[in-house]
């Protein structure tokens, strides 16, 4: 393993992080609101490790909806991350085998945005900086997330958290865009995602990923006419 590969992939990880730090308290504070025991509602975190997912799961469990409809919305939820996964197959074909069946376990959104940015040809590097970052996210997030159990009881309504989702979602989008392609499909999502807030069951979000990915490809194709 390269030391300095891994370093760099906790340097990265780090400030995308921030944003999230108040989405693992929502979850943490709704966990609390469901009524859910905290050991379990905490262990969602690394069983599940998708914060929205997550999220979107808890509450409807704690909104009394069957098991088997809150995991199938939850999956909805999280249906954005087969994009990821076509994007990244050609190079994780050429990863080990334990790789190829453990490695999609963090690919979050961050981890994604990450890899995306700095696409590394060379796979042991690549494995290393995805485990690095990865590990990061994930340490991170389940200490968040136990503190928003902890301190869950004790904040004020009126504080709001649950701004931090579009906040942490403009900040990928921010950090993602290199040319005017990745900026259409950026506002598409977000424009997107903003007027299907509304809907049930958090699908706004996947609404908003799939008019993203979109608008993105047909302004990639204008762009090479």
């Amino acid at each position: 393993m390269d030391r300095s590969v891994a370093r760099q992939g906790v340097i990265d990880a780090l400030p995308l992080f921030v944003p999230a730090i108040p989405f693992g308290l929502v979850v943490g504070l709704a966990v609390t609101d469901a009524g859910l025991n905290p050991l379990v509602g905490w262990s969602s975190s690394w069983l599940i490790f998708a914060g929205a997912a997550q999220l979107t799961l808890i509450t409807l469990l704690g909104s009394g909806v069957a098991l088997a409809a809150a995991i199938g919305t939850a999956l909805v939820v999280n249906a954005r991350h087969l994009m990821y996964s076509m994007a990244l197959a050609p190079i994780f074909q050429r990863q080990p085998r334990w790789f190829r069946w453990l490695g999609p376990y963090l690919l979050i959104d961050q981890v994604f945005a990450l890899v995306t940015m700095s696409p590394e040809d060379d796979a042991d590097r690549f494995r290393t900086y995805y485990l690095a970052a990865g590990a990061t996210f994930w340490v991170l997030w389940l200490a968040v997330v136990a503190l928003g159990l902890l301190i869950g009881p004790v904040v004020p309504e009126e504080w709001n958290l649950g701004f931090a989702i579009p906040i942490l979602f403009i900040g990928l989008l921010v950090v993602g865009t290199e040319n005017w392609p990745e900026v259409v499909a950026a506002l598409a999502a977000a424009a997107v995602t903003y007027l299907a807030a509304g809907l049930p069951n958090r699908t706004g979000l996947l609404v908003g990923s799939v008019a993203g990915v979109t608008a993105g490809t047909i302004a990639e194709r204008v762009r090479r006419g």
